[in-house]
């Protein structure tokens, strides 16, 4: 009988370990810049595309590679061949000195700084790194195949922590000198990075961080895919090394954090004259001026004062708006699980979905129904091109067919009225309508406290910018 496996370690509280970087040997400016990507998750194949344009050292060829064009599934080969190129042909340099990385990004006069390190990879139980999303398996499958093909982690998690004590100030002291590098890129944001070896602030930081947890900002699945090649390694008999830990940036929310965006919903299937008159029963309905607000400002800032009152949204598809507040406390008694926490049945997020979406609306709580846009223009063009899809299939159905005898009809008022009630009481049974739900921001306090309940968010839940870049630093899991 085969002895059991053990079990990875678990530490005892929040470590973040100095590693060697591998970097890019053009470490400044517009040469540097154009050889970074955005996370992998937030990039689609135009940008795809784009990058490689860009530059032919593009960090968007490790992190989203292709498949050779008469080899399927190639992809991760090909990124692991891309990367040992690179590096013996000094497109990227290994980092002499094992370093905890020093890491500021600006934008708009928002100034977010943290540390980039090796963390300690800790089951969710332990409650040292809070998750506050689920994972879905595709995508951590996928990460998995990368990491083992390439031997190294691409891309840092973004973890937050609440702060305020020695680490954040071997931070603020850091950044007074000269940084190792610095790069702006086409969003707006200035990079720069230091590296931190001197061992007496790298204890000091050690010591202030133990005690502490952490919230996963963004990176859910890279976590997920830290800890199942985690587990595949010990179960291998490999036992403890590199993959007991993971490439993160931790930034302290309480004295340098991100912003927090929400993230919008398309809501498919749906017309928005049958979504208001099914909210109508349960919510306060208020009619809004879509009109010349493609950008949804207008829409957002009425949103943004309603919310201040209690649970508010917005949905529109671009031609009409409305303003959904005063949820019926009989309807959240019935729709939020009693068995949930105060925190998580508290955000606007749950009542979206749960009570809205669900309850409401009676639509499925699944991808191909809810899809998610990161700003409310898109999302509102998405619905826009719904309902004018939607319109004009029901206007082409509405055609008579030569000979009809009923097409006199449409010369009397009676008809005109009839249609001019709702252009979209047609699209009530197309299934291509769809409507944009906008939503407010939630509080990265809110976050913090749902993952410190031990629970998780619906999906796509929060947007926390700036994100940390692509490609300024790689931890091979070598050492």
């Amino acid at each position: 009988m085969a002895a059991p496996v053990p079990a990875p370690p678990s530490p005892g509280g929040l470590v973040l370990a100095p590693f060697r970087a591998l970097r890019y040997a053009a470490d400044d400016g517009a040469e540097l810049a154009s050889r970074t990507a955005p996370p992998y998750d937030v990039i689609d194949a135009a940008g795809v595309t784009a990058l490689e344009a860009r530059h032919p050292h593009n960090a968007v060829r490790l992190i989203l590679p292709r498949d050779d064009e008469d080899s399927p599934g190639s992809r991760y080969r090909r990124a692991a061949d891309t990367l040992r190129a690179w590096t013996a042909d000094a497109v990227l340099r290994r980092d002499e000195r094992p370093a905890l990385y020093v890491y500021e990004q600006a934008q708009d006069g928002h100034v977010q700084r943290g540390l980039v390190g090796a963390v300690a990879l800790a089951d969710p139980d332990a409650g040292i790194i809070l998750p506050h999303e689920n994972t879905m398996t595709g995508p951590v499958t996928d990460r998995l195949a990368l990491t083992v093909a390439t031997g190294a982690n691409l891309e840092p998690i973004f973890l937050l922590y609440e702060g305020g004590g020695a680490a954040s100030r071997v931070v603020a002291e850091t950044v007074t000198s000269t940084p190792l590098l610095t790069t702006a890129t086409d969003d707006g944001v200035t990079h720069r990075i230091w590296a931190l070896t001197d061992q007496e602030r790298l204890a000091a930081v050690a010591d202030d961080l133990y005690g502490r947890r952490a919230v996963i900002a963004d990176g859910h699945h890279r976590y997920a895919t830290y800890r199942r090649y985690q587990a595949d390694r010990h179960t291998a008999g490999h036992g403890g090394g590199p993959w007991d830990f993971g490439l993160a940036f931790l930034v302290d929310a309480r004295v340098s954090g991100p912003r927090v965006h929400a993230i919008h919903r398309v809501v498919h299937g749906l017309a928005l004259s049958e979504a208001v008159r099914r909210a109508g029963t349960v919510f306060q309905v208020k009619p809004l001026d879509a009109v010349g607000d493609p950008a949804g400002t207008y829409l957002l800032g009425e949103l943004a004062k309603a919310g201040q009152d209690g649970h508010a949204f917005v949905i529109t598809d671009g031609r009409a708006a409305f303003l959904l507040t005063r949820p019926d406390p009989v309807l959240l008694a019935d729709a939020l699980p009693a068995d949930r926490s105060a925190a998580f049945r508290q955000l606007d997020v749950t009542v979206a979905h749960l009570a809205l979406i669900t309850k409401v609306w009676g639509l499925a709580d699944t991808e191909d129904v809810v899809g998610y846009r990161h700003d409310a223009a898109t999302a509102i063009a998405t619905a826009a091109a719904a309902a004018a899809a939607a319109t004009g299939a029901a206007a082409t159905a509405a055609v008579p067919a030569p000979g009809d005898t009923t097409a006199a009809v449409v010369a009397g008022g009676a008809a005109a009225s009839a249609s001019n009630t709702s252009t979209a009481g047609a699209d009530v049974a197309a299934p291509d309508a769809a409507i944009a739900l906008l939503l407010n921001p939630t509080p990265a306090a809110d976050v913090a406290a749902v993952a410190a309940a031990g629970e998780r968010m619906p999906r796509k839940s929060t947007l926390f910018t700036p994100k940390p870049r692509s490609g300024l630093l790689i931890r091979p899991l070598d050492e």
